[in-house]
């Protein structure tokens, strides 16, 4: 791959996800605001994203990925997203602010699988050119934080603007991208291949089906830092929340970096309990952190991101990966994200909205029992985790 071409890509993906952390993150914080939001009202407009996940591989396997270019399927995506995310700052129903994130969702989660397909179909060694590629992903949703945080606009429609901005030009960037060609032409391509029903091979691999069930549950404590820590932060009065919020992401790309050696030498299982672990501790901290003496608590809440996102999620693409083997690694991934940040988070997402209404308060919110909630959740998956979950350390391919 060319030096240019690398750049090119490098800065596509520091748009794709500069545009997701710069409204993503403060949505929550945002509708309470301006729309007088309750719990579920949150909840909802974060399972968009989730309903959006389980249909994109629909859209992309049966119609963008076999007849459109990737690159300029993803511009228009980005170029329709930009307008429908103006819209949402318009909308003062919560009820209408739902369909809006949930049309948005819809434009924006299938050009994630697309810029996947951009990046890998110009790369000779995918395996050693992509993280170095993807890391700017992770540079855009920090920048995207520093940016909002520091122009103290979380609370504002400013957000949505700014993403909206970069949406657009992100979507006419697109055009100037190394073409990527439809699949339709190509031997062997069809409808069910491209959504990833070779997979389904994995379901016949008992600890998989275990690890795939936890990895669900393990969702419903990641819906309650996604949607409600930077509302729970604001709450609370620290300043700069969605500024200090990115010390989570810059923990995962610290942590991840250990993620291979500890893989290979601990063994999947240790890693998985690990992240379950730190989920556990994460939001015993949140329970008990204030702006006061236990400040640190929120800032070591917030820190273990890293163990908790790379430990669990990553570890668990790794191992998807390795049980999947080459011929079917990228439909593994696939049901591995329909699971996850599909099925997991549209569970999630609900369960917390109504978490957080229960445990309303004439002057805010019960933080310190909502907190409790999914630390109790990730105790009861770790416990299953340990009972269940069998797993020699040498993987054989499924397939």
């Amino acid at each position: 791959m060319k030096q240019t071409t690398g750049v090119k890509l490098s800065f596509m993906m520091f748009l794709e996800y500069f545009i997701w952390g710069a409204w993503y993150v403060t949505m929550g914080t945002y509708m309470v605001n301006h729309l007088h939001a309750s719990g579920r009202d949150i909840g909802m407009a974060y399972s968009a994203l989730a309903i959006a996940t389980i249909i994109s591989p629909f859209f992309i396997g049966l119609f963008a990925d076999r007849f459109f270019a990737a690159q300029h399927l993803m511009g228009i995506l980005h170029l329709l997203g930009a307008l429908l995310l103006v819209a949402a700052t318009k909308v003062t129903d919560s009820n209408l602010f739902f369909w809006v994130i949930l049309a948005y969702s819809l434009l924006y989660m299938p050009t994630i699988a697309l810029s996947n397909s951009v990046a890998f179909n110009q790369m000779s060694n995918p395996g050693r050119q992509f993280p170095w590629i993807r890391v700017f992903g992770t540079l855009g949703w920090i920048a995207a934080g520093l940016v909002i945080g520091n122009l103290d606009i979380e609370r504002t429609p400013s957000t949505f603007y700014i993403a909206a901005e970069v949406s657009a030009g992100l979507g006419l960037y697109c055009f100037l991208l190394p073409s990527t060609p439809p699949k339709a032409a190509e031997k062997g391509v069809s409808a069910g291949k491209s959504m990833g029903k070779e997979a389904f091979i994995l379901f016949s691999h008992v600890p998989y089906i275990i690890f795939l069930i936890a990895a669900i549950l393990v969702c419903i404590p990641l819906s309650f830092y996604y949607g409600f820590a930077n509302p729970f932060l604001n709450e609370l009065g620290l300043h700069n929340a969605a500024g200090k919020m990115i010390l989570g992401q810059v923990s995962e790309a610290v942590f991840i970096l250990a993620i291979p050696f500890l893989f290979s030498n601990i063994g999947v299982k240790k890693m998985l309990l690990l992240g379950m672990a730190a989920w556990i501790i994460r939001y015993v901290l949140f329970a008990y952190g204030d702006t006061g003496a236990h400040t640190w608590m929120l800032y070591a809440g917030i820190v273990m991101h890293g163990i908790c996102y790379d430990f669990f999620f990553v570890t668990g693409y790794m191992y998807t990966e390795q049980l999947a083997g080459k011929k079917i690694k990228n439909a593994a991934q696939g049901l591995f994200t329909f699971a996850t940040y599909g099925v997991g988070m549209l569970i999630g997402t609900r369960f917390s909205g109504y978490i957080v209404d229960n445990y309303r308060t004439a002057n805010g919110h019960n933080w310190n029992s909502i907190w409790f909630v999914p630390a109790y959740i990730a105790l009861g998956v770790l416990i299953y985790f340990i009972i269940f979950f069998r797993e020699k350390k040498q993987l054989q391919p499924a397939a």
